[in-house]
């Protein structure tokens, strides 16, 4: 079944699509949004394939690869990805049988201070031997990880003339909830791999300063982002920078199929994801607004609900497909919020931003925030167009 024009129609909510012929003779779209105007990396083009549902992932990204050459070994990456995703959804749904040897805690803490789970190592591993044996990565930051890692060594970065790209993770998003059946996730994020990261200068630490800089970049760098959450469905959602689109594993053949093309945020909704127990705490405007929402009396005139899971995929999942507003801000205690900036929250803004929605820090735009740590924490509002840039107007006003 073809929804195309469903989907376009869609995308000119946002945006305008202009259409060309390929060196191969099929007719693609090319959409151009604001957004798209903000990113520093070229946006690729889809053609009614990308569009269709029902067309595998390995289907979408070839299309995408044979329109788009200059991203061709992006889809080996993404083979990859989507290989440790279904190896993990399986992790996942064993972890409470007697048998399975991936509950609990592994003992160990990890660099933010947190027990680390076992299925937060395993899946952290699983992670890195798929995208070692790709070829195109040659340097990686994962939540699981003190510092940037190459994949080849403990400590040791691969520098390698067939490397492209920068990958950073967080492998098992929610784990502290998987002992009770929560949805837990997968995010991801891509990064192209700077050429000036090939130098002969002295490591310090077993990481190349110049190396180690390849992660740290905005999120308007960010090349491609992805999540898996594993929940009632195993859902694959991902952007290259041209939309978001969604897939669903077909366990009947082993295949994620996609389901949710085009995915468009609505404008203005009636859902809160908050962790709530923080908001005395809060900044006064983040306070305001959230009052006003759930009586009815902000800007939509919506009386929000609030549903929170506590796993960043799971809800942020449910914002896009449903809309409303999903955030961490940052409080008294955390001022510069709990989510980390360069593994969840860039990867997730930017597939929120290509969903038509916004993400914001309060102050600033979540994806032009430039990191200065691997793991540096940033305050996180984001979801419905409209609803967030109610909390965007209201940080403006009380600066005054």
């Amino acid at each position: 079944m073809k929804v195309f024009s469903t989907a376009l129609a869609a995308v000119l909510l946002v945006g305008s699509v202009s259409a060309f012929t390929t060196s191969t003779g099929k007719t693609a779209f090319r959409t151009s949004t604001f957004l798209n105007a903000e990113r520093k990396t070229k946006a690729p083009v889809f053609d009614e394939v990308c569009e269709t549902t029902g067309v595998t992932l390995k289907r979408f990204m070839g299309e995408v690869a044979t329109l788009n050459p200059e991203i061709t070994e992006l889809t080996v990456l993404f083979g990859a990805i989507e290989t440790a995703c279904k190896a993990i959804t399986n992790m996942v749904k064993r972890s409470q049988l007697p048998s399975s040897e991936t509950l609990g805690y592994e003992g160990n803490v990890n660099i933010q201070g947190e027990d680390q789970k076992k299925l937060d190592v395993i899946t952290n591993e699983v992670l890195k031997r798929a995208l070692r044996f790709t070829g195109k990565l040659g340097v990686l930051a994962s939540e699981e990880e003190d510092v940037p890692v190459g994949l080849t060594g403990e400590k040791e970065l691969l520098i390698d003339e067939g490397e492209k790209y920068v990958a950073v993770f967080d492998p098992l998003d929610g784990s502290s909830n998987v002992d009770a059946g929560i949805p837990t996730g997968t995010i991801i994020g891509i990064y192209e791999y700077d050429e000036a990261c090939k130098t002969d200068a002295e490591p310090a630490d077993g990481v190349d300063a110049a190396c180690l800089a390849n992660t740290l970049q905005a999120g308007t760098n960010l090349v491609a982002a992805a999540y898996c959450l594993y929940s009632s469905s195993t859902f694959f959602v991902l952007t290259l920078g041209c939309g978001t689109y969604g897939f669903t594993l077909d366990e009947n053949i082993g295949e994620f199929v996609l389901s949710h093309p085009n995915i468009q945020i609505p404008e203005t909704g009636a859902i809160i994801s908050f962790n709530e127990a923080n908001t005395n705490n809060w900044d006064q405007p983040m306070i305001d607004v959230v009052t006003n929402w759930k009586r009815g009396t902000g800007a939509s005139g919506n009386t929000f609900s609030s549903r929170y899971v506590g796993s960043m995929v799971g809800d942020v999942h449910r914002t896009l497909l449903y809309g409303g507003v999903f955030g961490y801000p940052g409080d008294k205690k955390n001022p510069s919020g709990k989510l980390r900036l360069l593994y969840e929250g860039a990867p997730m803004s930017f597939i929120m931003e290509q969903a038509g929605g916004l993400s914001t820090t309060g102050t600033q735009r979540v994806m032009e925030v430039e990191p200065d740590l691997v793991h540096e924490r940033v305050p996180i509002v984001m979801g419905s167009k409209k609803d967030v840039q109610e909390v965007i107007d209201a940080y403006a006003a009380w600066k005054k």
